[in-house]
Formats: C-alpha cells, sequence, structure tokens
C-alpha cells in the first residue's frame, strides 16, 4: 500500500503551494483597481480596461476563488469542517468590519467635504451621504452600495457562500460548474435577476448571481492545477485560442481615439455588460488567467526581488484594498474640486502607489514566523508574539 505524500490532501490531490503568480496578479489588480477608481488620470491609460473587454474587477474576483478554494478548501480537507467554517466565518467578518469603516469614512469624511467645496450631488458617494442615518443603516445590511464601494459586498456574498460551492465541487466538479454556469447563463438572459440596490432602486452593480461564475471558476483551477502539478495545461490549440481572443480583444476594445487613433475602429462593438458578466468579458480574463497561470517563465518574473512589492500586495489584499479606496475617494475629490493638473495627479497618485505598498510590507512584518527561542527579547516581545498568533489564526 503506497503510503500519501505529505504534499497530498487526504483526497489524494497534490496540495498546491502558495503560488506567487496568483498574489503578484492579485496585487497587479488591487493597483490597477485603485488606478481605475480615479477618472481622468494619465495612469489610467495603461490598466487592465484598455486592453480588452474585462477590467482588474474580474481579475481580483477569479483569484479570490483560486485562493479561497486553496486557503479554505485547503482547511476543511486538513482541519475538519468546524475548523474551516470558523475560518470563514472569521474573514467574512473581517471583510464586512473594513465595508463598515468604510461607509463611516464616506458618510463623515466625503460628507463634510461636499458640503464644504459643494461638490456636484453625483461625485464621490454624495446620494449615500444625502441619505443620511438612513442609508448607513441600509449600507450595513448590504442594501446600499455605493459607487465604488460595491466590491466588498459582493466578496461577502461569495465567499459565504464558499462552503456550499466547496461541497458542490466535491461531491461533481462537474456538477458545479454546470449548476453555477447555468445561473450566469440566466442572469445574462435576465439580467433583472440581480439584489437591489436601495440607494437608486436598481441592480447590485457586481451582480452576485452572475459573478459567483467567475469565483466558481476560479475554485475549479486549483482542481485543474493539482492535477497538473502546479501549472494551468497550456496546449498549442489552447494558447493559439487565447492569444487570438486577446488579440481580437484588443484591436476591438481599446481606447484607439484617445491613443490619437480618431478614426481606428476596425470591430465596433458596444463595451460589454459589466453588471452580468457578459461573455467577451469572462472569455477575455480566462485566457489571461489560462497564459499567466500556465508560465513557468511568468512564475520566475514574480518570484523575482524586483516585484517582491506585488506579491505582498496580493498578499494583504483586503487592507490594500481598503487604503486604496480611500485614497482614491480623496484623490477624485480633490481633482475635481481643484481642477489639479495631471503632473500633480501623477505624484499624487505615485504618493497613493507607495502608501499601499507601505502598508502591505508592514502587515507583511507581522506575517513572518515567531522565533521558538529568539536571542534577544525586550518587554514588547511576548504582547508582539501574542498579537502574531493571533493575527493568523483569524486569517490575516
Amino acid at each position: 500500500m503506497r503510503m500519501r505524500d505529505a504534499s497530498e490532501s487526504p483526497s489524494g490531490r497534490r496540495r498546491l503551494k502558495r503560488d506567487s503568480r496568483v498574489d503578484a496578479l492579485r496585487g497587479i489588480a488591487l493597483l490597477m483597481i485603485f488606478i481605475d477608481h480615479v477618472p481622468g488620470n494619465v495612469l489610467g491609460q495603461v490598466t487592465l480596461r484598455n486592453f480588452g473587454f474585462s477590467d482588474a474587477a474580474e481579475l481580483f474576483v477569479l483569484l479570490a476563488g483560486f485562493s479561497s478554494m486553496i486557503a479554505y478548501g485547503g482547511s476543511f480537507e486538513r482541519d475538519g469542517i468546524g475548523t474551516g467554517l470558523r475560518r470563514v466565518l472569521f474573514r467574512c467578518i473581517r471583510i464586512y468590519l473594513m465595508q463598515a469603516l468604510l461607509l463611516l469614512f464616506v458618510l463623515i469624511v466625503v460628507g463634510a467635504w461636499i458640503r464644504t467645496f459643494r461638490v456636484t450631488p453625483s461625485e464621490s458617494g454624495a446620494p449615500f451621504v444625502h441619505s443620511g442615518i438612513k442609508g448607513l443603516t441600509h449600507g450595513l445590511a448590504l442594501q446600499a452600495l455605493p459607487a465604488s464601494l460595491n466590491i466588498l459586498p459582493l466578496y461577502i456574498v461569495l465567499l459565504g457562500l464558499f462552503p456550499l460551492i466547496y461541497g458542490l465541487i466535491r461531491l461533481s466538479p462537474a456538477l458545479a460548474f454546470v449548476f453555477s454556469g447555468g445561473l450566469w447563463l440566466a442572469v445574462n438572459i435576465d439580467p433583472s435577476i440581480n439584489l437591489t440596490n436601495w440607494l437608486d432602486g436598481q441592480g447590485w452593480f457586481f451582480n452576485p448571481f452572475a459573478w459567483q461564475f467567475l469565483f466558481v471558476l476560479g475554485a475549479l483551477g486549483v482542481l485543474v492545477m493539482q492535477r497538473t502539478g502546479g501549472d494551468f495545461p497550456r496546449p498549442p490549440w489552447l494558447r493559439i485560442a487565447a492569444y487570438g481572443y486577446l488579440a481580437f480583444a484588443l484591436v476591438a476594445a481599446a481606447p484607439w481615439a484617445t491613443w490619437g487613433w480618431l478614426d481606428f475602429h476596425p470591430i465596433p462593438l458596444d463595451q460589454p455588460d459589466k453588471t452580468v458578466l457578459a461573455p467577451l468579458r469572462l472569455l477575455n480574463i480566462l485566457a489571461i488567467a489560462v497564459l499567466a497561470l500556465g508560465s513557468t517563465r511568468f512564475r520566475q518574473v514574480a518570484d523575482a526581488p524586483a516585484l517582491r512589492f506585488l506579491v505582498i500586495c496580493g498578499r494583504n489584499s483586503l487592507e490594500v484594498f481598503s487604503l486604496g479606496t480611500l485614497l482614491a475617494m480623496m484623490f477624485r475629490l480633490t481633482f475635481r474640486t481643484f481642477d489639479i493638473g495631471p503632473i500633480t495627479q501623477l505624484l499624487a497618485e505615485a504618493i497613493g502607489i507607495g502608501l499601499m505598498i507601505t502598508l502591505a510590507a508592514m502587515l507583511e512584518q507581522l506575517r513572518r514566523p515567531v522565533p521558538a527561542n529568539p536571542v534577544s527579547t525586550n518587554v514588547r516581545t511576548p504582547a508582539l508574539n501574542h498579537g502574531r498568533v493571533l493575527a493568523r489564526s483569524i486569517g490575516l
């Protein structure tokens, strides 16, 4: 009887080690989301949305499903249902608390800015600010989603459903794919299938019934990579199809007019609907993921010390994303209020990115293992050690 290798899971599949490509891609997504949330800036011309149908939000959700399957799916297998459920619950609570803090920030700080500088009501969460305590109550119940604060509620819903998703995948990956894909298809046929956003009476901007498919595909991708030794398979026909589709998306969706090609519209297409995760957007991000997660060269690039800042941002995604959201709100208000020029905007965004990386580096320091027998200690060491142990126990 063959003994199970230490790197195998109880189900017999080989466990994946933490993949620097995933963390680097998530770090890229976080920085691009920050940049995209400040409209009209120079750096906004080089983010993912300019080169195809999808943008950083699709990349973030896909990788969320991938990481959830490794972290929490692995916990279910190794530690049992109780521990796995507790870890998922703690993570959902942390995300919810971060969303609550962001809502309070908008209500207090952005509200004061709007009243002081009389910003146009449609800017920077003004409808939420004007709704006052009633809006905050609906926001805390995840019924009111101001612009720029609609990604974390989606994440809470998807992660809260992860135990069910994981159970369905364990039962049958094919059944999970069919059920999840069928729900996504139903939403694309009938976009009225959605949760309601109290602020405008419309649906969630990120329709969870559609976007769950991308999350599930990320989780299923882990199973594929487990069977292939850690790299996504890229047979020649798949590489050709992925590169071909990305070339088509670039020609059809790039902002050629902004880049100076005023009359260049070789493939006239309307921008595919982001709310329902339209097929063109879905295929775009899947093509990117297949090529990136199947590339050993990209793994080497992601492991390079020069890109360490992307990896640590990806490893501390919640805090980095939240800081980026706050900074983007303040920059957007400042740029619109004072009509700041492009050079100053570029400098401000560079400072914002630097702050996000600095926060990630500080949090990464807390992740470092506590030495079993430290050479030297001081009066603060026991408290710091206990803090690090607690942080690891709740998923920091």
